[in-house]
């Protein structure tokens, strides 16, 4: 097994030539947000997790409506296809500037302002009477939104230790993977009841209750941050220079952004280990947003059921996240535990490759069995079985790919974050687009089909590269600055 990152350890001040060193007042510093009670990790920890929700469920919850927008607007199926996956296209670049950023402002700080942002051209998407005004829109809300994917991740990293991560993860991941699933189902339903722009209104007024909780209930969790905070406060009681093990706060502000916008395209070039995780979350998401963008229109073309009722169907994706969740938690727990015993008392990050293997064998035998059931035009249940399956695969293979970058990039989780982010938001706007013209030409038999061999031929060797050469793998990338 490859060898293991260090553990955070506590410590008390020491001193340097000419500073005081501040660091946490021993392992169970009450200060230390991973010391926090468990009441108020877990508090973080869900409303983190609904943040992420709104921001998945804004994504797709347009989708039963594509149809109706494209009739509308007077625009093809591709274009109105665009509405829905160009607000996944700012996730590509928002976390970029957004992660580092939080590494020098805060996690707090970043993620209401860009709550803000994202509330205000939300609410612009339902009054767009053009589809260029609503991708315009769409976008500027997508980089509000993106914050989620800047801060999520780390704020999970800052409040527990790796022991307890699993579970922690497991729920964390579990809420905001509902959006997917719950997004579309409420879409169908409002868009077929009181119109599409109420879609847009019912996000906004959702993410603004949320901004009035994590104001008054979100403190600020970034370790680093709070020590640095610390020793400014004890420099100026005591007229002595304190900083921190990691203080690059004593740097110019304009450099310290320079360094931290920069971190995330350091990681991308230059990190082997970022740029494999890339590539298998950008198949991963390009794959799962390609399925919600054409699921509804497979009920309403193929089957002739009406928009409420295809947005139904996306709860079969829900029950395979609740089903992956909930055990994939357990499990990727279990095996972090007995790997760590068997290598006494040390761990790795590819002791989380376990739960990749079976989730990327699981999307594409989803994707075979929903496809050719469609194909027959065979009774529902038996479809949305096979979309449950993919949705499963889903689930399992995010949280272990997630967790290996977490324990990858410990001090720097925000920006190992956002440079993965890049490429798989890409993807995720680009495979939507193909959709149509895929089935139109293939069917959904041989159009999945083709989609299952092309995940299989990129996401196999992954695990296995990680297993067996993860750790030379990030020894080459060399120390992240």
């Amino acid at each position: 097994m490859p060898g293991p990152l260090e553990e955070e350890k506590g410590g008390s001040q020491a001193a340097t030539d000419d500073t005081l060193l501040v660091t946490w007042e021993g392992d169970d510093d009450p200060k230390n947000p991973k010391n926090w009670p468990l009441s108020r990790k877990w508090l973080l920890t869900i409303l983190t997790s609904c943040g992420g929700l709104i921001c998945l469920m804004s994504s797709t919850m347009l989708a039963p409506a594509l149809e109706t927008i494209s009739t509308q607007m007077e625009v093809s199926q591709g274009k109105a296809n665009m509405t829905l996956s160009i607000f996944v296209l700012a996730f590509a670049f928002g976390p970029m500037v957004l992660a580092p950023m939080t590494e020098v402002l805060g996690r707090r700080n970043v993620w209401l302002l860009c709550a803000a942002w994202y509330t205000i051209w939300n609410t612009v998407c339902g009054f767009a009477d053009s589809n260029g005004l609503l991708l315009a829109a769409r976008l500027l809300a997508g980089l509000g939104s993106s914050a989620e994917y800047a801060i999520g991740q780390p704020v999970l990293g800052d409040l527990w230790r790796p022991e307890q991560r699993g579970m922690s993860f497991a729920i964390a991941t579990f809420i905001p993977l509902l959006g997917p699933a719950l997004g579309p189902l409420l879409g169908g339903v409002i868009a077929g009841t009181i119109g599409w722009p109420w879609i847009f209104w019912v996000l906004s007024i959702f993410d603004a209750c949320l901004i009035v909780m994590a104001y008054f209930m979100s403190p600020e969790t970034y370790g680093q941050l709070l020590l640095h905070r610390k020793a400014v406060t004890i420099s100026q009681q005591t007229g002595i220079q304190h900083c921190t093990a990691f203080d690059v706060h004593a740097q110019p502000l304009a450099a310290k952004l320079r360094n931290a916008l920069l971190r995330p395209c350091r990681l991308l070039a230059h990190q082997p280990i970022i740029q494999l995780m890339s590539l298998m979350m950008a198949f991963n998401y390009g794959t799962l947003y390609f399925v919600l963008a054409s699921y509804a229109s497979l009920w309403t073309n193929k089957y002739g059921q009406t928009v409420t009722v295809s947005g139904l169907h996306y709860i079969a994706l829900a029950i395979g996240y609740t089903v992956a969740a909930q055990g994939g938690a357990r499990i990727t727990d279990r095996i972090w535990q007995q790997l760590k015993q068997k290598a006494g008392g040390q761990t790795a990050p590819e002791s989380r490759v376990s739960l990749m293997i079976p989730g990327i064998l699981l999307m594409p035998t989803g994707l075979l069995w929903y496809g050719w059931a469609a194909q027959a035009r065979s009774h529902w249940a038996v479809v949305d079985a096979g979309a449950a399956v993919f949705g499963c695969g889903v689930i399992l293979s995010t949280q272990a790919m997630q967790q290996y970058t977490m324990e990858s990039f410990k001090e720097h989780v925000a920006s190992a974050a956002a440079a993965s982010q890049f490429l798989r938001s890409i993807f995720a706007f680009c495979f939507p687009l193909f959709a149509p013209a895929l089935y139109s030409s293939l069917g959904y038999g041989m159009g999945n089909t083709t989609l299952a061999l092309v995940f299989l031929a990129i996401g196999v060797p992954g695990p296995f590269s990680l297993w067996f050469f993860g750790a030379r793998l990030r020894a080459k990338g060399g120390l992240v600055k």
